[in-house]
């Protein structure tokens, strides 16, 4: 009998690609599904950075490319980062890698230990908790619900960390709910890491351009956490380039080197044509981003507003990123005939199979009780999906 791995077989599946998927079959079978579970801009990659990568196609650059990525793309980033965050990291300090997701395994792969314990607040995105089971580190979840606008306190901070924590991963703004911490709440939970000068601080920063707040404050700014921080971001989410596959990290040179001899083990460089395409997007005009902020936050506007509409569903206002995350407790308990609603889950696969919304399971992101929609589609298919799910819900009793 052929054997798989213990390691994959401790790992869960990514909740948010298989809701994709079973809406992706349903559309094949003929139904009218709308996709509210996907995390990707609905917009068409800027023509500027297409041109770039048949350009680079043209000119030949085809060959493996060096493993951190080319020095050229190297340099584009840590100069954005410089203009954008106001933090300094050496082109050597930079990593490019086939999307942020890798970007981040690579790190918690590289500077974690079996027993080590890493500081999650939830809820969370997916694949953290997963990458850490990869590393045999151990996840502490530190919880908090709408009430704290998702974000969590410096006590609660405080009190997760024991001798064995070596990690804290943040992500603002926040993958499933689109909550960003102030530079204010930042410094509050900077005063406590700065007491643990072994704990090394992991910022996913991925959804850093897709802010409603007016500003933006990176964790690599603050001095006290000087040498303790890793950046992570990429062109997906900024520049709608989500198949193109280019993340990077911005690390400590120490961590920055074991991520280079990890990615030159199972995956050598990204994609020659990618960089080179991620190149220009760090190093041309800059108009398509905020065109593309002004259109995500006009349609928050629109789904807090829709949503706030249907009775027994409880929201708060997410200030970044494109995700609403509902509280859909209230309807644990109800029925429509024969179906019993038990979990946040079955809310999920009742909006599914009566609405024909998709959508993803909070227990999916450590926080049960809640559903995640992504509000990254059109004004039309909001209001659509926004009026079904409404229908659905309002046949509970």
């Amino acid at each position: 009998m052929l054997q798989i791995s213990q390691r994959i077989n401790s790992l869960a599946a990514s909740a948010t690609l298989a809701m994709s998927q079973r809406s992706n079959e349903l559309r094949a079978a003929g139904v009218d599904v709308i996709n509210l579970s996907v995390g990707e801009p609905d917009f068409n990659t800027p023509d500027f950075i297409k041109e770039a990568a048949k350009k680079a196609i043209d000119d030949n650059f085809s060959f493996y490319s060096p493993v951190p990525g080319y020095m050229s793309l190297r340099k584009a980033i840590a100069a954005n980062l410089k203009a954008t965050e106001g933090v300094d990291f050496s082109p050597e300090q930079i990593v490019v890698s086939g999307g942020a997701k890798q970007a981040l395994c690579n790190v918690i792969l590289s500077t974690i230990n079996p027993g080590d314990e890493v500081v999650i607040p939830t809820p969370a995105w997916v694949s953290y908790v997963e990458m850490v089971k990869l590393a045999e580190g151990v996840t502490v979840e530190v919880p908090a619900t709408i009430e704290q606008d998702f974000k969590i306190t410096p006590r609660q901070l405080r009190d997760a960390i024991t001798p064995r924590t070596k990690m804290v991963l943040f992500c603002s703004p926040s993958n499933p709910t689109g909550s960003v911490y102030s530079r204010e709440e930042l410094q509050q939970l900077v005063e406590v890491l700065k007491d643990y000068p072994n704990i090394l601080v992991l910022s996913d920063e991925i959804y850093r351009h897709i802010n409603f707040t007016g500003s933006y404050t990176s964790m690599a700014t603050f001095p006290e956490l000087e040498g303790h921080v890793v950046v992570i971001n990429g062109v997906s989410k900024a520049y709608a380039m989500t198949g193109w596959r280019i993340g990077f990290c911005a690390a400590p040179l120490p961590i920055a080197k074991a991520c280079t001899k990890l990615q030159g083990q199972y995956t050598s460089g990204a994609s020659s044509i990618a960089q080179k395409a991620a190149e220009a997007a760090y190093t041309g005009p800059q108009d398509c981003v905020e065109e593309m902020r002004q259109a995500f936050e006009r349609r928050r506007d629109l789904v807090v507003e829709l949503a706030k509409a249907i009775p027994g569903i409880r929201v708060n206002k997410p200030q970044g990123a494109f995700y609403l995350f509902p509280d859909v407790s209230s309807f644990i308990g109800k029925r429509c005939g024969d179906r019993v609603i038990s979990s946040s889950g079955d809310v999920a696969m009742y909006l599914l199979d009566t609405a024909h919304v998709a959508t993803v399971d909070g227990a999916a992101f450590c926080l049960p009780g809640y559903i995640r929609l992504s509000y990254a589609t059109s004004d039309e298919l909001i209001r659509e999906a926004m009026r079904r799910i409404g229908d659905a819900l309002a046949k509970l009793v």
